[in-house]
């Protein structure tokens, strides 16, 4: 990781899961902001956040991860940050699906642990800028 502080997007509608990933990131060196939910991520990027990283759940009430990523790339918002789905959602269908939203990435929650989620998503920033 350069030495400039990464800036992550964590949008999750399990506030657990928030918290624990808020403090695996910071203590990776990250700038964490959390997000409930789509439109509250919609809203933070629309006010100019402009994340290295987002990472986003699949199945959420509000608005869910496809329909965010939708809206995010139709409002054109964050189009230099790393997109990664982190989600229980693993049939390939619903990979497929979100792959057409031009996603840098797709972690399954259940089968990683936190600290290899954290490792992963550097692993895709640093993709994302070669």
């Amino acid at each position: 990781m350069d030495s400039k502080q990464k800036t992550i997007l964590v949008i999750d509608d399990d506030a657990f899961l928030l918290s624990m990933y808020d403090i695996k990131f910071k203590k990776a060196g990250f700038n964490v902001i959390v997000s409930a939910g789509g439109n509250d991520a919609l809203r933070k990027l629309r006010e100019g956040l402009l994340p290295d990283a987002i990472t986003v759940d699949i199945v959420m009430p509000d608005l869910d991860g496809i329909q965010f990523l939708q809206e995010m790339r139709r409002l054109h918002l964050a189009p230099l940050a790393a997109i990664i789905v982190l989600s229980n959602q693993s049939q390939s269908e619903d990979i497929e699906n979100a792959k057409k939203y031009g996603i840098d990435g797709y972690i399954v929650k259940a089968t990683t642990i936190p600290s290899e989620v954290v490792t992963e998503v550097e692993k895709i920033i640093q993709e994302k800028k070669k």
